[in-house]
């Protein structure tokens, strides 16, 4: 996770045709604030295009650094974020939340929710539904969280969004006991870092990348190169 700000100016765009399909890959955590806070700026930026931009998500965990062997999460490690880290990117969330009208946000940190979960069920859904139905689950997760205060590590709380979703409910439960779908997301991680991404959100496009909450204008440039 940035802190929200000091990564907004990281965008580049080369002259490169806009293909109206081609998606906007996006690498996000789902208890990252500032993911809730970049989906809420391109979807901004989604409303004004003629064309539809749809989401290429890839997951990312921003609590690698405090994961066991066996996947449980030690709150009590060093991940070397202090209370002024948090109390700064606290600050910075609430800028942007004023900024991007999401007054629906309730919750600006989540430190003890663990995502990974989540992720599992987000990953099996684009896998075996359509994009839309992908979407609905994917929106309803960070609703839940940051909107709800709802444990989205919870089999519970997903087996929910799934029924709103019009999943079956049955993935859900099957996927958070497979454990090979496990060791695949944990690969899905490894290759995120390999390519380079250190903090999320990152927006990519034809190779050009955006990292941070950034405002709409800033992802059309991304985009479109204007």
């Amino acid at each position: 996770m940035s802190d929200g700000t000091s990564d907004a100016g990281e965008s580049e765009r080369g002259e490169t045709a806009e293909s109206e399909r081609e998606p906007i890959t996006i690498y996000s955590d789902y208890v990252c604030p500032f993911c809730y806070l970049g989906r809420r700026s391109l979807s901004a930026y989604q409303a004004e295009r003629d064309a539809e931009l749809p989401i290429e998500w890839r997951p990312f965990d921003l609590r690698s650094g405090k994961r066991n062997a066996d996947g449980t999460i030690d709150h009590d490690a060093d991940d070397g974020k202090d209370d002024a880290y948090y109390e700064q990117a606290t600050q910075n969330v609430k800028k942007l939340r004023e900024k991007y009208g999401a007054d629906e946000m309730q919750v600006e940190l989540a430190t003890d929710v663990d995502s990974l979960p989540a992720q599992l069920v987000s990953v099996a859904v684009r896998e075996q539904y359509d994009y839309e139905t992908w979407l609905a689950f994917d929106e309803g997760v960070f609703e839940a969280l940051w909107h709800d205060g709802h444990d989205i590590g919870d089999e519970s709380v997903l087996v929910d969004i799934a029924e709103s979703a019009g999943i079956d409910v049955e993935v859900v439960r099957d996927v958070l006991g497979d454990e090979e779908r496990r060791a695949a997301l944990r690969e899905q991680f490894r290759e995120a870092q390999r390519r380079g991404i250190t903090g999320v959100p990152t927006f990519v496009y034809d190779e050009h990348a955006a990292r941070g909450a950034v405002p709409p204008e800033q992802l059309e440039r991304l985009v479109e190169g204007v």
